[in-house]
């Protein structure tokens, strides 16, 4: 799942002091705010900063205002990811320089998430609409991220590859977006907030002539309808 970002530096400031957090002068205090285009905030996301010198990571989670502070030692760059329902990466290098006294950081992230993205790890059984194991945690990260977003509404959409005949292909893809629903109606999300609809083999993003291509086509993808 590919987003946008726009990070906006809100201000820098020397200080010892943040809440339960107090920054160092080996460790900054990077205090996070994410909302969507419209300014809401977005709540139960998780945003981690990478180090481009070791690659350890710290991660943090936005809570019911969007927020949150993490610790974040100083002299190095930090890539960032953005977690809703899978990982978006990011261009953005943040760089905390050393200071020689303790200071914090404020950023407000703006995150514009795609429309439509494709739901890599669920899998179905061959020619059926049975579910295989592997597919749970990719669904269950979907039904978290469902119940913290009250409002959102989505389209599963289920799609096939060329092979067989149209109408049983259409008819494939719809019991597969069915079967996600069903799934995601059990982990608690209601039922009015999910549209199922197969679209057979008529929505391909790849060549069906070849292999990889017709697996590319086999996928089930999320569309938000309204959030």
């Amino acid at each position: 799942m590919k987003a946008s970002f726009l990070f906006l530096l809100l201000g820098l400031s020397i200080t010892s002091r943040a809440q339960d957090l107090k920054p160092t002068a080996s460790q900054a205090l990077m205090k996070v705010k994410a909302i969507d285009d419209n300014g809401l905030p977005q709540a139960q996301n998780t945003i981690t900063f990478s180090s481009t010198k070791d690659g350890k990571e710290y991660s943090g989670n936005t809570d019911a205002e969007g927020k949150f502070a993490i610790l974040l030692p100083v002299g190095q760059k930090y890539k960032v990811k953005y977690k809703a329902v899978t990982i978006v990466e990011s261009n953005l290098e943040v760089d905390l320089p050393a200071r020689g006294q303790p200071y914090a950081m404020t950023y407000t992230i703006t995150v514009t998430p795609p429309r439509t993205f494709t739901l890599d790890d669920v899998l179905f059984d061959t020619g059926k609409s049975t579910l295989r194991p592997e597919s749970n945690n990719e669904l269950n990260e979907l039904a978290e991220y469902m119940l913290a977003k009250k409002k959102l509404v989505i389209e599963i959409a289920g799609h096939t590859d060329n092979v067989g005949a149209p109408e049983t292909n259409l008819k494939l893809s719809e019991n597969r977006a069915i079967t996600v629903k069903t799934y995601l109606e059990k982990k608690g999300v209601v039922p009015e907030r999910i549209i199922a609809k197969g679209y057979g083999d008529t929505e391909p993003v790849e060549d069906n002539n070849t292999a990889a291509g017709r697996q590319k086509n086999r996928r089930t993808e999320v569309r938000i309808v309204s959030q």
